[in-house]
């Protein structure tokens, strides 16, 4: 498996993170786990994957370089590529491609067991709950469904009964792969929320897996300004490409 990297830039002024893509118009990066997309209003939180006082309304970081718009986020657990944009403009034309599903967004996911069939789309109905705690989805089984996603497995680890899967996300809600692969019995690996806490402690002492499993990998979408469609990549991080060789050594 080979993973690649756009362009690669570090130590930015404005961002937390390695940069992956950068113009006049748009900055997008690379998010590791554990950091926040934006910080969680009323709550001394981690690290954000920007610098400076965030308007929550607007989805603004002000940095010490100038407004930077978040145009969509990770979870906290989540790894991978971020998009922002710099101007107005292209913050309402990405916007607006997000909205119209003009985007394609695909993760990696290891997940318990073998889904059957091997590859497909999830339909469910997904419900928010807001409480102190912060913010949980769950399957509401009545309703019109709301999240669609496309799954492949890739490959299939019977030693560990786990599954690679590339899923491709069709609408964007709150944790959605992660309750979604849960109904259907196959929690993400280290999913600490909604996933199988004996199978995470037998990962972690197994494969050295001390994380969720989940990288958004890649990000296409039309240029703000040109219209032309810009794919962004990023690599699997090093822990989980570790946890892969554990689970499936190479031959020798």
């Amino acid at each position: 498996m080979k993973w690649f990297l756009l362009n690669s830039m570090t130590n930015a002024p404005y961002t937390q993170c390695p940069i992956l893509f950068e113009d006049t118009d748009l900055l997008v990066i690379n998010k590791p786990e554990g950091v926040l997309s934006h910080p969680n209003p009323g709550t001394k939180s981690p690290a954000s994957a920007f610098e400076g006082p965030y308007d929550l309304a607007e989805r603004r970081f002000q940095t010490p370089q100038g407004p930077i718009w978040l145009i969509h986020r990770l979870d906290q657990d989540t790894s991978g590529v971020l998009l922002a944009a710099k101007n107005k403009k292209s913050v309402a034309a990405c916007r607006n491609a997000f909205e119209n599903r003009q985007v394609k967004k695909n993760y990696i996911a290891l997940v318990s067991r073998r889904p059957m069939p091997p590859h497909g789309i999830w339909r469910d109905t997904l419900m928010e709950n807001r409480s102190s705690g912060g913010i949980r989805s769950a399957i509401n089984y009545a309703g019109k469904p709301n999240a669609f996603l496309n799954y492949k497995m890739k490959e299939y680890f019977q030693k560990f009964n786990l599954s690679l899967l590339e899923i491709e996300l069709l609408t964007g809600k709150t944790h959605q792969i992660r309750v979604q692969s849960t109904y259907r019995g196959h929690p993400v690996a280290g999913d600490r929320i909604y996933g199988n806490f004996t199978l995470n402690k037998e990962l972690r002492a197994a494969l050295d897996l001390h994380r969720m499993f989940l990288h958004a990998w890649r990000l296409v979408l039309p240029h703000p300004t040109s219209g032309k469609l810009l794919t962004l990549e990023s690599p699997l991080p090093e822990d989980l490409e570790d946890c892969l060789l554990r689970v499936s050594p190479p031959k020798r």
